[in-house]
């Protein structure tokens, strides 16, 4: 029996497991297409691992709903530093998770003893095409055009741990972004797949975003997305270095401080419920 603990950031929900003690289970690539599942399984975006760590308070492993590892997760973080804490795995409300995109710095705002938002310093924005990685003549990266079915789109691409192309479309509301995202995810352009996101500013300080999930999808939010979404957006002086990011799962507060040149996000953490899978 495998014990879980079902949370979502901004309705961008994931299947947690406590693996600091027992390590990671044997084919976690079948077990999180399995617990993702929304009719036989659990039901999520993916499966995150909590694991110890060498040189952090904890380390961080995130899987797609098909399988794939993922190198970050920016509402995936959030909810792994309210498990922590609020399971009792760490008594400190400033934390250090390693990730496959580095080593990320959370604060817990916890009230009434328990985590409710996160702080993440979700470190510097990697805007060099090869590191990316995006196939562009430029760096930065803020006009590529691309075909997809019908339309031309044109994108700003950033990395932050993993890659991120951005376009603004007149209707967020009622864009396709399961008929357009799911083309441009594995356009030829980006060697690593990308996440793609479709925006309209409203205005300086705020930003509506969809997104296409490489390997999941379209979510409800993604954090590492709208980190992406602010950088583009002022790399095109469209909004300030601070901004509000509306997603369909709820707002996320972006920063781009430019003291030290890193990007932080808030927003909330929830647990949705407890339970053991046979397995």
């Amino acid at each position: 029996m495998l014990k879980f603990t079902k949370m979502h950031g901004l309705g961008n929900d994931y299947v947690y497991m406590d693996c600091t003690k027992s390590g990671v289970p044997e084919d976690v690539t079948h077990l999180a297409q399995f617990v993702s599942n929304r009719h036989f399984g659990v039901g999520s975006d993916g499966l995150i691992l909590i694991c110890a760590s060498e040189e952090c308070d904890f380390k961080m492993r995130m899987f797609n709903l098909d399988g794939s590892e993922a190198q970050m997760c920016g509402n995936g973080i959030r909810c792994v530093g309210k498990f922590v804490y609020d399971k009792g795995l760490t008594s400190k409300t400033e934390i250090t998770v390693e990730t496959l995109a580095g080593v990320k710095k959370l604060k817990l705002q916890v009230e009434e003893g328990k985590v409710k938002n996160v702080e993440v310093d979700m470190g510097e924005p990697v805007l060099e095409a090869s590191k990316i990685p995006v196939v562009a003549k430029e760096s930065p990266v803020t006009n590529l055009k691309l075909q997809a079915e019908e339309k031309e789109f044109i994108f700003t691409c950033v990395s932050m741990g993993n890659p991120h192309a951005i376009t603004i479309v007149e209707d967020v509301d009622n864009f396709d972004v399961a008929k357009y995202g799911s083309k441009l995810e594995v356009d030829p352009h980006f060697p690593e797949k990308a996440n793609i996101e479709f925006i309209k500013v409203l205005d300086e300080n705020t930003i509506q975003m969809r997104v296409w999930e490489r390997g999941s999808g379209e979510t409800m939010a993604c954090g590492t997305g709208a980190c992406a979404t602010a950088v583009a957006c002022h790399l095109n002086g469209l909004t300030k270095n601070e901004v509000t990011v509306k997603l369909l799962g709820g707002d996320l507060k972006i920063k781009w401080n430019k003291e030290d040149n890193h990007i932080y996000m808030t927003g909330p953490a929830v647990t949705v419920f407890e339970g053991e899978l046979e397995y």
